[in-house]
């Protein structure tokens, strides 16, 4: 599981570090620690969901240079794209709306274009968007998602990645319908 992001405390409570408030909230739940990667160009967590040994991947250079990162952990490990979920921040969802998503576009993410970049053009790999909204017509989308989140959305947000807890068993066994059908009734 991948969890994208920006790095450093400057853009930790912003709205494109979704990804990582996901990774972050699993990793408590499962009383997980992260520790820096220098290899990966990131921070790993393990976890044991339902008997599977699972990774958490936080990458920790930009957004829009994500692949690098992610294609360092997944060559290293020999993993193929349909392996990894990566978790990120969508501004076509309302605040807090949670949906999964496998194959099809990359709908402008410039994250997401690396990733599949760096993952030989792959679009192979399952997503967990995580709605922070659009923007009104005053402000900019890159002001949006590099803004600020407000704590209202920012509670919203939280209290919709809560309700993956229950949904990890089956995420990483593959019962994408079961989630899907969670996440698209209740977020």
């Amino acid at each position: 599981m991948v969890g994208l992001g920006n790095p450093g405390e400057k853009y930790s409570n912003t709205r494109h570090n979704a990804g990582v408030w996901f990774l972050q909230s699993v990793a408590r739940f499962l009383e997980s620690t992260f520790k820096e990667e220098k290899k990966f160009f990131g921070k790993v967590a393990t976890a044991r969901i339902s008997g599977l040994d699972v990774m958490l991947f936080i990458p920790q250079t930009y957004m829009n240079e994500s692949g690098r990162s992610v294609a360092s952990i997944a060559n290293y490990y020999q993993m193929n794209a349909s392996q990894i979920l990566v978790a990120h921040d969508e501004v076509d969802l309302p605040v807090g709306r949670l949906r999964l998503k496998e194959g099809g576009g990359l709908a402008g993410h410039n994250g997401l274009r690396d990733v599949s970049r760096h993952l030989s053009s792959s679009l192979d790999f399952k997503r967990l968007r995580i709605g922070v909204g659009r923007p009104n017509l005053e402000v900019d989308l890159i002001g949006h998602v590099l803004g600020k989140t407000p704590l209202s959305e920012r509670k919203l947000i939280e209290d919709s990645l809560l309700l993956t807890h229950s949904l990890l068993p089956e995420l990483v066994s593959g019962d994408w319908q079961k989630v899907m059908n969670k996440l698209h009734t209740e977020c």
